[in-house]
C-alpha cells in the first residue's frame, strides 16, 4: 500500500503509520539538543482521536450524497487543519475547533458538481481539498457564524492519467491526482511532469495548480504555471475550461485566472500539463564557499547564465549545519543538471568554472548521490524535514518556515534586515537559516527557517506573534508575502497589502459572477459575500 493511500495521522504529517513510539522520540532528544542545543527537556505526545472533542455536525447530506459523505471523527479532523506549525500544534494538542461538517469524497465529477449544487442551495461553505498540506490556513473552515455548515469536498478519487498527447507532449489528468499517483502513471510512457513540491508525497495536481506551487527545481519549468496548456473547472455559474493551445495572445489568460485562485472561483477537476521525457543523464555537485554573500555573487550568475541547472539551491551556514550539507560552518550550493536528450557534464563543468571565479571549492561530479555526500545528506533532509517537525512538537521545538522573492539589487540589504528583525522577534536560543529555493535571472527566492524553544501550552501565541513579525518586515522591505506557499487565510492582511486595489476590486466581481452565493472558500484571497 502506498503512502498516500494509508490511513493518516489526525493531526501531523504522513500516515499513523509514521508515528513515532514513545521510545522512539525519548532516543531523539539527546540529538536534538546536540544539534540545536534545546529542545529535548521533556517528551509529550499528541492527543489521540479518541479523546478529541468535536463540534456536532450541523447539517447532514441529501440522501442522494449519503454514500460519499462522511461526519466520523478520523474524516473530520484530518480535513480540518492544514500542516503549518499552527495547524499541527493544534492537533497535537487535540485542538480542532473549525472542523467541517462533512466530509464528500466524490468520485467523479458529475458527483463533485452535485455536492457543490447542495452547497450553494443550502449556503454551506464549499471547502476545495487535495492533499491537506496547506500551510498558511487555505483549508480551514475559520468562517463567519453566517455559514449554516461547512463541507469539505476532497477530490482525491479523481486521480487518473486520462489521456496522453505523445505528440504534443502533454497528458490530461484529474486534479485529485497526488504527486506519487500521477508520476506513476506517467512512468509508464516515459514521461515525467517534473513537478516535485516538498509536499509531492500528498499534494496533488488540483492544489499545485489552485496554489501556484513551485516544484523542487530551482530554475526554468518549476513553477506549475510553466507547465499549464489548459484547466478545466466547475463552478456555480457553469463549468469552466480553456482551449488547448501551445500559447495565446487572446486577452487575459483563462488559465492563469484560476492558476492561485485557492479554490474561491470554482472546484477545479483536471488540467492538460506538459510532460517530459524522463531524465536519462544527470549529475550533481556540491560546492562550498567560505561566506554566504560569495555564494550569493555565485548564483546570480548562474541564474544570468542560460544554463538552467535544474538544482541550484544555496544553503546559508547554519541551514548547510542543520542538514547535515556541511558541519565546517561554510555555505554550500546543491548543483545539479539533468537531461533526458544528451549528457551534462559540460554544462556542469562550465557552471563550477563560474562557482569557483566566486571563491567556490567544489566536491566530486557525481552522477548519484548519497547521504554521505553534500547534495544527498540536503536531499533526504529536504524529503524528511515534514516528518521531523512532527517530532519536534513532541520535544518541545517551534518550527516554522517563511518564503519570499526579492530582486538581486535588493537581496543584500533585505537579507540582512529580515536575518535581524527574526532574531529580535524569536530571541535566544534559536536557530535561524536561509536557503535559496528558487533563482531567476532577476533574483532569488529565500527560505527562511525559524528553530525556537516552544512555550508549552502558548505555541500558537508564540507563532502568532513571530509570524506577524516576520510578515511585517517582508512586505516593508520589499518581498512577496508568499513566493510558492500561497495566501490562505494566515497571509491574508499581507496579500490585502501587497496587491494594486483595483485588482481586489476586479477580483471580488469575479467571484461574485462566479459564485454569487458565496460558498467557495470563504476569507481566502478575499472576504467572504455579505
Amino acid at each position: 500500500m502506498s503512502a498516500t493511500a494509508e490511513r493518516r495521522k489526525h493531526w501531523g504529517w504522513g500516515a499513523e503509520s509514521a508515528q513515532l513510539s514513545r521510545e522512539q522520540l525519548e532516543a531523539a532528544r539527546s540529538e536534538v539538543r546536540e544539534r540545536l542545543g534545546f529542545g529535548g527537556d521533556e517528551v509529550e505526545e499528541p492527543v489521540p482521536l479518541d479523546r478529541v472533542e468535536l463540534s456536532t455536525p450541523r447539517v447532514q447530506p441529501p440522501a442522494a450524497l449519503a454514500g460519499i459523505c462522511a461526519a466520523d471523527p478520523h474524516s473530520r479532523t484530518t480535513h480540518t487543519l492544514g500542516k503549518a506549525y499552527r495547524d499541527v500544534v493544534r492537533g497535537f494538542r487535540g485542538r480542532f475547533e473549525n472542523p467541517p461538517d462533512v466530509v464528500a469524497r466524490p468520485r467523479d465529477e458529475e458527483e463533485a458538481r452535485t455536492v457543490l449544487e447542495w452547497c450553494c442551495d443550502e449556503g454551506l461553505a464549499a471547502i476545495p481539498f487535495g492533499g491537506g498540506t496547506s500551510v498558511c490556513g487555505g483549508i480551514e473552515p475559520r468562517l463567519p457564524s453566517e455559514y449554516p455548515g461547512a463541507v469539505s469536498i476532497d477530490l482525491t478519487a479523481l486521480d487518473r492519467v486520462l489521456d496522453v498527447d505523445e505528440s504534443s507532449r502533454a497528458a490530461r489528468i484529474q486534479a485529485g491526482a497526488a504527486g506519487p499517483v500521477l508520476e506513476d502513471q506517467l512512468r509508464e510512457r516515459g514521461l515525467t511532469l517534473r513537478c516535485f513540491p516538498q509536499s509531492f508525497e500528498f499534494s496533488t495536481l488540483g492544489g499545485w495548480i489552485a496554489t501556484r506551487a513551485g516544484g523542487h527545481f530551482a530554475t526554468r519549468l518549476t513553477h506549475i504555471d510553466d507547465m499549464i496548456e489548459s484547466v478545466r473547472a466547475i463552478t456555480p455559474a457553469g463549468d469552466w475550461e480553456s482551449r488547448r493551445l501551445p500559447g495565446s495572445g487572446a486577452g487575459p489568460s483563462p488559465d492563469r485566472m484560476l492558476i492561485g485562485s485557492e479554490g474561491i472561483l470554482g472546484l477545479i477537476t483536471e488540467a492538460w500539463v506538459r510532460v517530459l521525457e524522463r531524465p536519462r543523464f544527470k549529475v550533481s555537485c556540491g560546492v562550498v564557499f567560505e561566506t554566504f554573500a560569495g555564494g550569493v555573487e555565485a548564483v546570480r550568475e548562474l541564474a544570468q547564465s542560460g544554463l538552467d541547472p535544474s538544482n541550484c539551491r544555496l544553503l546559508d551556514p547554519a541551514e548547510a549545519k542543520l542538514t547535515h550539507a556541511s558541519e565546517e560552518g561554510k555555505s554550500v550550493l546543491v548543483l545539479g543538471f539533468e537531461s533526458a536528450h544528451h549528457p551534462v557534464e559540460a554544462d556542469m563543468e562550465v557552471a563550477l568554472d563560474a562557482a569557483r571565479s566566486h571563491g567556490g571549492e567544489s566536491g566530486e561530479v557525481r552522477t548519484s548521490s548519497t547521504r554521505s555526500d553534500a547534495v544527498g545528506a540536503w536531499r533526504h533532509a529536504f524529503v524528511a524535514a515534514p516528518y521531523l517537525r512532527d517530532t519536534l512538537v513532541s520535544l518541545g521545538v517551534l518550527s516554522e518556515t517563511f518564503e519570499t522573492a526579492i530582486t538581486w539589487d535588493r537581496f543584500p540589504d533585505f537579507h540582512a534586515t529580515v536575518m535581524e528583525r527574526a532574531r529580535e522577534a524569536v530571541g535566544q536560543p534559536s536557530t535561524i537559516t536561509c536557503r535559496f529555493t528558487h533563482v531567476y535571472p532577476d533574483g532569488p527566492a529565500p527560505y527562511f527557517t525559524v528553530l525556537t524553544p516552544a512555550r508549552r501550552g502558548s505555541e500558537v501565541e508564540q507563532w502568532d506573534e513571530i509570524k506577524a513579525v516576520l510578515s511585517e518586515v517582508v512586505i516593508d522591505a520589499g518581498g512577496t508575502i508568499t513566493h510558492h506557499h500561497a495566501v490562505g487565510r494566515d497571509h491574508r492582511p499581507w496579500y490585502d497589502r501587497q496587491r494594486p486595489e483595483p485588482f481586489a476590486q476586479a477580483l471580488r466581481a469575479a467571484k461574485r459572477a462566479l459564485d454569487p452565493a458565496g460558498v467557495l472558500n470563504p476569507g481566502v484571497l478575499i472576504d467572504p459575500a455579505a
